[in-house]
């Protein structure tokens, strides 16, 4: 291994990863999210002395590490030679699915993944047991208004707190006069069974 090279990596393998990841832009002209600090630091070292002035190689330099610092490796690998958007179509045919991700190694994953069976493949699909009817709000309460509220419910015989619910709105819907509105939570096919 060279000096040069050396004196890179140890520099190198002192920074955190967002530094190494800026470093990793700075020298390949790349923006790249992986966490894989290797693949950086080996990118890092190829662009450095890609871009650095050539000097003559010490005798004791192996002819292996004289190719590498000369020119960055070429891709390897089955899909080295295809652009994002030939990714993404692979992607689709493989995993069932589109996606909008614009990261090379992800989608080379992922497919690889598919491939292997490790990964479901197809069409996300709904929550099992979920009605597709029926919708799910949010609400957000005060702890204690909520204590109160579960006590009340209690107190009165009602099933649960998502029954509560469906009376209370149908109850006040009548009161403010949607009465339409209202017979939705009085049908019994509004409540889930």
């Amino acid at each position: 291994m060279s000096n040069d090279r050396a004196r890179l990596k140890r520099e190198l393998g002192r920074l955190r990863l967002p530094e190494l990841q800026a470093r990793f832009q700075e020298a390949s002209g790349e923006a790249s999210s992986t966490p894989n600090r290797k693949f950086l630091v080996r990118r890092i070292i190829e662009a450095t002395l890609a871009a650095a002035p050539s000097q003559p190689a010490t005798e004791t330099a192996s002819v292996e590490e004289q190719e590498s610092t000369d020119e960055p490796r070429a891709p390897r690998g089955r899909f080295a030679g295809l652009s994002v958007e030939e990714l993404r179509a692979k992607y689709l045919e493989v995993v069932g699915r589109a996606t909008s991700s614009d990261s090379r190694a992800y989608l080379v994953w992922k497919i690889r993944e598919a491939e292997k069976g490790r990964v479901p493949v197809g069409p996300r699909r709904s929550r099992e047991g979920e009605p597709t009817e029926m919708k799910t709000l949010p609400v957000r309460l005060a702890v204690d208004a909520v204590a109160r509220m579960d006590a009340a419910w209690r107190e009165r015989g009602i099933s649960s707190r998502t029954e509560f619910f469906r009376q209370a709105l149908g109850h006040y819907l009548a009161h403010v006069g949607a009465a339409e509105a209202a017979a939705a939570f009085a049908r019994p096919e509004a409540v889930a069974p």
